[in-house]
């Protein structure tokens, strides 16, 4: 990859496009914050050529919820499970918005009450 490739895929929301350091600034946290939720598996930062982590925008947008809750006063782990739910809630959520509507066989239920 060149970098005028690097600098064409800056949008790219999956793109691992900061260092550990600027994203615990971006966060407003700390390096430990962001190695923690790696080894809670919320997410799993790309490696540099050099080893070291590599965050995308994606990312760094799940961390930051993480990071909420931890202030709010969840436990680093609870944090981490509810981040994962409510990404698959919302992802559920965009497939069923994304399915059309079938009428049922039988045609509508009848009336309630009546």
């Amino acid at each position: 990859m060149t970098a005028d490739d690097s600098f064409g895929r800056l949008d790219d929301d999956d793109y691992p496009a900061y260092t550990m350091g600027r994203a615990a600034d971006m966060l407003g946290t700390t390096q430990n914050f962001l190695r923690a939720i790696g080894e809670h598996r919320l997410i799993t930062p790309l490696r540099s050529a050099g080893g070291h982590r590599r965050y995308s925008r994606y990312q760094l947008r799940i961390a930051a919820r993480a990071r909420e809750l931890v202030d709010q006063g969840t436990p680093i782990e609870a944090a981490c499970r509810i981040a994962v739910l409510e990404g698959r809630l919302e992802e559920a959520q965009r497939c069923r918005a994304r399915t059309p509507v079938r009428p049922l066989p039988w045609g509508r239920p009848p009336p309630r009450g009546g």
